[in-house]
């Protein structure tokens, strides 16, 4: 190729070159095919460490944009194919054109299973997501979501479609907190969505009493070149973060394991509360109101107001707390029978009004929800 091709391709590279220095964390790799004749002569760009390395022809060397320039002049034509995550830049080059264009990483959405519905917009969508999805084991090696996580897939990304609008909204580096993240799966699809679809700047931190869950969550991490995000063993009753985080995070957190991630957001002054219970046990053999004693009495229907008060109570202390709260319909009962999703902002606004509903209801029924023990009310 001639001088005014590598020209050409030059000033196509810088524009890469940008890409690369300011979005090293999405990187892949670069793949290019260099043609003479018919003959094809294959070259790669690749991350080893922190370095950068280019082969071709059997020789490897500290990567430089100039070793593609140089290396045209030997050729007929080259492909290369910028690749990152959700996105690749293809760049093509003859004596007759150069273009560079981009496309997705994945141009078509195939169906994963026939139990994944087909009416959902799904916002972690596979095939684009399949090396997040292997590797947190929802997905098989034969690229479909595997039948026994079919509704733990349909949970997790219906979670973040929820919040999506929240997440678009924030300005800046987005710091999250993942409450008894588990095996953290949420963690991990939350980051995907925010760092690889999105392209935000983000830390994602999972938070859990498990040394088990944690050590597999750190190798998940470092086998997904997700270097932002952080997991720790601690207990969420003492834990105490350097910078607010702007989302806290919890599903499925059991029983009173919610409060204490409730609690965790309010403690250090999380800007937004999104957390999904579970079980309801505490107050289950707490409470008690007398004029619904016939109403009461079959044990299904006391489990299941224990459910409505613990939830109520834990929106009241939010609200007394200084966030603007709203509970929704978090997903299908058949996906899971613990569908409530609860919303809370924070506005500064402590409501007194909530506080006082809050101690009569609490003095009425003859309850003391775990939630007010673990923050200042």
């Amino acid at each position: 190729m001639n001088k005014n091709t590598q020209s050409k391709t030059n000033f196509f590279l810088t524009v890469l070159d940008e890409r690369l220095r300011n979005g090293k964390e999405y990187f892949l790799n670069i793949d290019i095919s260099f043609k003479s004749g018919t003959k094809t002569f294959p070259a790669k760009v690749k991350k080893e460490g922190e370095d950068f390395v280019f082969i071709h022809n059997a020789n490897k060397e500290k990567f430089e944009w100039k070793l593609i320039v140089d290396a045209m002049a030997n050729y007929d034509s080259m492909v290369l194919v910028y690749k990152e995550r959700g996105t690749n830049a293809v760049i093509e080059a003859s004596d007759r054109n150069v273009t560079l264009k981009y496309e997705d990483s994945a141009e078509t959405e195939e169906e994963t299973t026939s139990t994944v519905k087909n009416n959902r917009n799904y916002l972690i969508k596979p095939p684009k997501a399949n090396t997040l999805l292997k590797e947190i084991g929802i997905m098989g090696e034969n690229g479909k979501i595997k039948n026994d996580m079919v509704r733990k897939y349909n949970q997790i990304d219906h979670f973040v479609e929820l919040i999506s609008d929240h997440l678009k909204r924030i300005d800046g580096k987005v710091e999250v907190l993942d409450c008894a993240c588990g095996k953290s799966y949420l963690s991990f699809a939350l980051n995907y969505y925010l760092r690889d679809v999105l392209k935000k700047d983000c830390h994602v931190t999972g938070v859990d009493y498990s040394e088990v869950v944690i050590k597999a969550s750190k190798k998940s991490a470092e086998n997904m070149g997700y270097s932002n995000m952080t997991f720790v063993k601690a207990d969420l009753t003492d834990y105490k973060v350097t910078t607010p985080p702007d989302v806290v995070i919890s599903l499925h957190a059991c029983d009173i394991a919610t409060d204490m991630a409730i609690a965790a957001g309010i403690n250090n002054g999380a800007k937004a509360i999104f957390a999904v219970p579970c079980c309801h046990k505490e107050l289950l053999g707490q409470y008690s109101y007398d004029e619904f004693a016939p109403l009461l009495k079959h044990g299904i229907f006391k489990a299941r107001m224990a459910d409505l008060l613990t939830d109520s109570l834990r929106c009241l202390l939010l609200e007394a707390s200084g966030y603007t709260v709203t509970a929704q319909e978090y997903i299908s009962p058949v996906e899971t029978p613990k569908n409530l999703l609860i919303k809370a902002f924070k506005d500064g606004k402590r409501q007194k009004e909530a506080k006082e509903e809050y101690l009569r209801l609490k003095e009425l029924l003859g309850v003391t929800p775990k939630l007010e023990t673990l923050i200042k009310l």
